[in-house]
């Protein structure tokens, strides 16, 4: 199962809304979501400050910011097997 980095942190509405966006995309196609605080890690935290919420699949930015439902589906089923 592929897996999703979700980049976050406390407190950040835009992040909340992002994680029920991800989650309604993951009730059409499967995939792991790890959620990563960057508050956690000064290097993550240097990396994504301004940019969170960011969606990373293998190693590559999907989204960042406002996410929105059909830019993550199409991100993500580009290689579902069905």
């Amino acid at each position: 199962m592929k897996k999703v980095i979700f980049y976050s942190r406390p407190h950040c509405s835009l992040c909340e809304e992002g994680i029920l966006t991800l989650k309604l995309v993951q009730e059409e196609i499967r995939f792991k979501i790890e959620v990563l605080n960057i508050e956690e890690d000064d290097a993550l935290h240097e990396k994504y400050m301004l940019m969170i919420p960011v969606v990373e699949k293998d190693g590559m930015m999907i989204q960042y910011g406002q996410l929105d439902y059909v830019t993550l589906y199409e991100a993500l089923s580009v290689d579902e097997i069905s």
